[in-house]
């Protein structure tokens, strides 16, 4: 239990006693996405490399996206465009602070600074995101050492590789082999086969499972907010309604692989167009679906493990995966809810 069990807002997982002061409490509490305000003003650097930091970042996001929609870049409407952007935060970087969001910003700096100096200070504690409530999770490291091991033999999905080679380099090899052969037979052009090599998740295998599984997916809080709006204006609400909420304990390590890749193939038989997914064969994704599910290792204490269970947790085809395995299994849920004017969604 947290020692900080006082404290009634959305709190951290915190395991260990860090000595908090009320001010470095709050931060953490304000969570993962808070950024405090100015942060650049105490960077020690000049505001022309501010400027052009700032520039470059935003621009190539902008430059990247208008390609991938085919707009020129390099036209003088873009060029107007880009010096306009340049010019907008030279003039935000050269602006003064007015004197209370001066002071705030020092202050929170100094709150972050201070939270750093003390987390470093600590090498018996670890700190990590959540997984789902993407907070902090703070505890003593041998904790954190001990619950590792006991959900490594509790799934069994992990295996250590023993021959002390790290696996990456064949890993590598293996996709670059596979997308090789794809181009040589005509199924990939070089160019997707580009596009695909740094990033396998990029694939479009989740817009594509949405399209068919909107009507239950529920995208964020708002898109729940909203479904059960219309629930009621569609006068399905009673005082009798019930809401149940269930977490299927551990999904991504204990999916079983091979029905997950059944799922997945049958998936695809039914959705494609002429054996194809876009332009990609079905035989073709589901050689690269094997392949990343056969090559997710990593390294955890100076030793290195292959996954050899379900898939990688964070994964975004690992996600994808597991969600059109469940989409089969609660086909009858669905028809039941349906048919008992309820509503189902994950």
């Amino acid at each position: 239990m947290s020692i900080y069990t006082t404290i009634t807002a959305s709190l951290p997982f915190i395991e260990v006693d860090l000595n908090l002061t009320p001010q470095q409490m709050s931060m953490f509490i304000n969570g993962l996405k808070y950024i405090i305000p100015c942060q650049s003003r105490f960077s020690g650097k000049s505001i022309e490399q501010l400027v052009n930091e700032r520039y470059q970042s935003i621009s190539t996001t902008v430059k990247n996206c208008l390609k991938d929609h085919r707009i020129p870049t390099a036209n003088q409407r873009a060029e107007e465009a880009f010096q306009a952007l340049r010019c907008i935060l030279h003039e935000l970087q050269s602006k003064k602070l007015s004197k209370k969001l001066g002071k705030r910003a020092k202050r929170e700096y100094n709150i972050v600074q201070s939270i750093r100096c003390l987390l470093r200070n600590r090498s018996d504690i670890v700190i990590r995101r959540t997984d789902k409530s993407k907070v902090f999770y703070i505890g003593k490291a041998t904790d954190f050492a001990r619950k590792a091991e006991e959900y490594m033999l509790k799934t069994k999905a992990y295996q250590e590789i023993t021959n002390g080679r790290c696996p990456l380099a064949d890993m590598l090899h293996a996709v670059q082999t596979l997308l090789a052969s794809f181009v040589k037979q005509g199924a990939l052009t070089k160019q997707q086969s580009n596009k695909i090599s740094p990033n396998l998740n990029k694939l479009e295998l989740a817009p594509i499972f949405l399209n068919f599984a909107r009507r239950t997916t529920f995208i964020n809080g708002i898109d729940v907010t909203r479904k059960l709006e219309q629930y009621v204006m569609d006068g399905h609400f009673r005082s009798t309604t019930k809401f149940v909420t269930v977490d299927v304990t551990d999904l991504y390590s204990m999916i079983a692989r091979q029905g997950a890749l059944e799922a997945l193939m049958r998936f695809f038989e039914k959705h494609s167009d002429h054996g194809k997914i876009g332009s990609l064969a079905i035989d073709h994704i589901m050689r690269m679906a094997r392949l990343i599910l056969d090559t997710n290792c990593f390294a955890y204490n100076n030793k290195y493990y292959k996954q050899c269970r379900g898939g990688a947790m964070g994964s975004a085809f690992t996600q994808v995966l597991a969600n059109i395995y469940m989409y089969e299994w609660e086909q009858h849920l669905m028809k039941h809810q349906e048919k008992h004017n309820g509503i189902y969604g994950r």
